[in-house]
């Protein structure tokens, strides 16, 4: 079991915004289990927070830009690829701006500050999403297609092509991701000149120099325009190198474009919000493809994970049985609906219930048709996580288990006399001040029958 993890303490870092020119400071903090990454607005009342989900994206212009209740986040994907680069799952990004620093255009300083502090396991299991077949997104217009395909590892190809010759076609792969810090993270971002010079004229790139941006030119350059371009980068002069760079930019890489498309798309397939393991393989990537393919699979497997039976072996030595169940909760027969604790961890718990004929509620649900009332199915997945939540104070015996909310309930299948119903709960966030968030499946017939977001909080009995 690989386990999630998160960086040890947090680090600040300072720089420009290449696309608003506004000095901004970004702090990397720990974070806990399943938080995943959250962006967190701290020069904005109430310190709103913008999870970097692929929903949230609202346009791809120039970077992959997030808005939650209109609240922005522009140019993530730099950032977002250093963490998965550096096999991090959890962490906290505050900024005092909408954008983070460019730095020089690669993902380097961000990696080079998660090494400074470093990384620790946490006490839960990574979720990782493994491919089992292709799947794909072709954006029709410009031709661009993503694909994963099954795989050992989380591998990524990227080929570009953008019928220049200054640029011609490039290809990079990085077939583990543990090669991300040497082989990718390095390299930066490019425009070709005829972008660069509509970026000037709408006012964007305000923090750009050549120092963050290869500049690839692929037409003659006017002397108007290289007075613009002087101005704009604040240097005296100018030149084109034979390899048709602006000025004396040395490559890290002849193939540093592709190379910095490939990190482009493991930021962005970073707002899937899960680990693939799959090999990715992208023909002309940009953020729109990425984006739109990083939705599709999300959607994917989110209706994969709600359709998903685990396995548990029911004859195996439970780890709680009724007794010991009962010296935890306070229920007791006939509205005690565990039988077995199966598993527990810090995070999750799977619980067990023979549902028979003998239950007090067939007599009158319904005569002739006996089925599980949906309520008391939700009850039951509430009682198995109400022994994750006493499970963490010394005397569960002395508390009593309160719901506080429920969300998203939803019923697939009728539970009748003769079922097996086997309840898994896994903590939303951590549990804190008693109060327990999760998310709730129950199975019966190799099939899931009803799920739902519960909150329940526990208070001392008086």
């Amino acid at each position: 079991m690989v386990k999630q993890t998160t960086i040890k303490s947090e680090i600040s870092l300072k720089g420009v915004g290449l696309h608003t020119g506004k000095e901004v400071t970004m702090t990397f903090k720990p974070a806990p289990i399943n938080n995943g990454f959250t962006f967190v607005r701290v020069d904005l009342e109430g310190q709103p927070i913008v999870e970097a989900d692929a929903n949230y994206v609202v346009n791809t212009q120039r970077g992959t830009n997030l808005e939650k209740k209109g609240v922005k986040i522009q140019t993530s994907e730099h950032v977002l690829a250093a963490f998965v680069g550096c096999d991090v799952d959890n962490v906290i990004i505050e900024l005092d701006a909408s954008e983070p620093p460019i730095m020089d255009g690669s993902s380097k300083f961000f990696v080079e500050a998660i090494e400074k502090v470093g990384i620790e396991e946490q006490d839960a299991e990574r979720k990782v999403y493994t491919v089992k077949e292709v799947i794909s997104y072709t954006d029709e217009t410009t031709g661009s297609e993503i694909i994963v395909m099954p795989a050992d590892d989380y591998q990524v190809t990227a080929m570009v092509d953008f019928g220049t010759k200054v640029l011609g076609t490039q290809n990079a792969t990085l077939k583990n991701i543990k090669d991300f810090k040497t082989e990718i993270a390095d390299s930066r971002t490019f425009s070709f000149l005829h972008e660069l010079e509509a970026l000037l004229d709408n006012g964007l790139i305000k923090g750009g120099d050549l120092n963050n941006a290869i500049v690839y030119v692929d037409k003659e350059i006017s002397p108007e325009t290289m007075e613009n371009l002087k101005k704009a980068f604040g240097k005296e002069d100018l030149t084109v190198k034979p390899n048709g760079i602006l000025d004396n930019l040395t490559l890290h890489y002849p193939n540093e474009a592709a190379r910095h498309k490939l990190l482009d798309v493991i930021g962005d397939l970073a707002l899937v919000g899960i680990r693939i393991k799959g090999k990715v393989i992208a023909n002309k990537p940009g953020h729109f493809v990425n984006t739109q393919f990083a939705k599709k699979l999300s959607k994917i497997i989110k209706i994969e994970q709600r359709n998903q039976v685990p396995v548990y072996d029911l004859n195996q030595e439970p780890l709680m049985d009724v007794n010991k169940i009962m010296s935890m909760l306070p229920h007791r027969p006939p509205f005690l609906l565990v039988d077995k604790i199966l598993e527990m961890s810090d995070s999750h718990v799977v619980g067990l219930k023979n549902v028979t004929m003998n239950e007090s509620f067939f007599v009158g649900h319904f005569p002739g048709a006996p089925v599980m009332p949906g309520v008391l199915i939700v009850e039951a997945m509430a009682q198995t996580g109400g022994i994750l939540i006493l499970s963490s104070v010394p005397d569960p015996e002395n508390y009593l288990t309160y719901f506080m909310k429920i969300d998203n309930v939803r019923f697939k299948q009728k539970v009748l006399p003769g079922d097996t119903l086997v309840f898994k709960c896994d903590l939303i966030s951590p549990i804190r001040r008693g109060i327990c968030h999760m998310q709730a499946n129950a199975y019966a017939n190799g099939r899931l029958v009803a799920e739902a977001e519960l909150m329940a909080q526990i208070v001392k009995n008086s």
